[in-house]
């Protein structure tokens, strides 16, 4: 991986004022890409795009994804080189409640994403990034690959296989030709990671309860997810961006998850509490909440193979990193700091000199 592919690059990005968009964004701005974003305010009262105020570092537009024509404007004014589709409403529980916003935001907003970008002729890379549930789960003990079925259960899960199904009718209707973009989309497993404030995610709930000195309750402890930390996925959607970048063979449907088959939800706040020196403790409490899949896991060959991306840090390491950022967060730190230090450590442990 090389990061020095992206100094100069015109990189747009939806959802940037997100968990995951923040990081991303924070990793292009130290690349030296040129980085516009297009989102809502953040949806958190706490969260790491303000935290870090990377609107002072990028090019930041507040609007809705389902907005079709401010996004075409926004992009027919940057004229992006890359874009990278992150924009969601990415909450199962939150489906529950609101499926028809979700669906909007997840299906027409690929709709109008794919639209926007489809007239505009400086775009060489698009990536859609989805998620592992996007897979009918049978609850198989093996890892889903990429050529198994499209059936997500909840509304969240199912509107990011319609997300899938929209990419792949655009690709082929109007994406083929050798001068336009390169299309691909990205099913990654769980991620956690420093700054993600979000409600209903074990690892944010975890660092509530850890600031509040209270128990942490677990809803599922057996259920099983390919827990990983968001800096692996990302490095993965940034290697994806480059090689299609450079060559259209790369493009294709690729899964992010860890190398092993995941951890229990269970086991996830074990190591969490022990990381936070036992200073709390878990508890069993379902709520008899909206149905969630017991196990899951992805195949990542493809990726591994073809890609040649591999996972870096175990689970242990992005627990540790998790909790090494919230310490900074409570003590008044510099956020942007430790934000920088974990993605040098991170991209120099694959590869020295990444930046320039």
């Amino acid at each position: 991986m090389d990061l020095k592919f992206f100094k100069g690059k015109r990189v747009f990005i939806t959802g940037h004022t997100g968990f995951k968009g923040s990081w991303l964004s924070k990793i292009l701005i130290l690349s030296g890409a040129d980085v516009c974003g297009y989102a809502l305010e953040p949806n958190t009262d706490l969260s790491m795009f303000n935290l870090l105020n990377l609107d002072a570092q990028m090019k930041s537009v507040i609007g809705d994804i389902r907005d079709l024509d401010k996004l075409k404007s926004v992009i027919e004014s940057f004229k992006p080189e890359i874009v990278i589709h992150l924009a969601a409403q990415p909450i199962v529980r939150e489906s529950y409640k609101n499926p028809v916003y979700t669906y909007e935001t997840n299906v027409m907003g690929t709709v109008n994403i794919l639209e926007a970008i489809r007239n505009v002729k400086s775009v060489k890379s698009f990536l859609n990034v989805t998620t592992d549930k996007v897979y009918l789960n049978k609850e198989w003990n093996y890892g889903y690959r990429e050529c198994d079925e499209l059936c997500g259960y909840d509304p969240y899960s199912n509107s990011k296989s319609c997300s899938e199904l929209v990419t792949y009718s655009y690709k082929n209707s109007f994406f083929n030709d050798v001068d336009f973009p390169r299309i691909s989309t990205a099913r990654s497993g769980n991620v956690i990671g420093g700054g993600d404030f979000a409600v209903d995610r074990i690892i944010p709930d975890s660092i509530r309860s850890l600031n509040k000195n209270e128990d942490i309750i677990v809803r599922n402890p057996y259920s099983t997810r390919p827990f990983q930390h968001v800096l692996e996925c990302l490095y993965g959607y940034l290697l994806l961006v480059e090689k299609q970048y450079e060559d259209r063979k790369y493009s294709g449907n690729y899964n992010f998850g860890p190398n092993d088959d995941g951890v229990t939800i269970g086991k996830l706040v074990t190591i969490f509490c022990n990381k936070a020196n036992n200073k709390i403790k878990w508890i069993n409490k379902s709520d008899n909440g909206p149905h969630e899949a017991k196990f899951l896991k992805l195949d990542c060959s493809n990726a591994k193979n073809i890609l040649k991306w591999k996972p870096t840090w175990s689970i242990d390491v992005a627990i540790s990193k998790v909790i090494e950022w919230n310490d900074v967060y409570v003590n008044g730190g510099d956020l942007n700091k430790i934000t920088e230090k974990q993605i040098n450590e991170f991209f120099y442990s694959i590869s020295e000199d990444v930046y320039e």
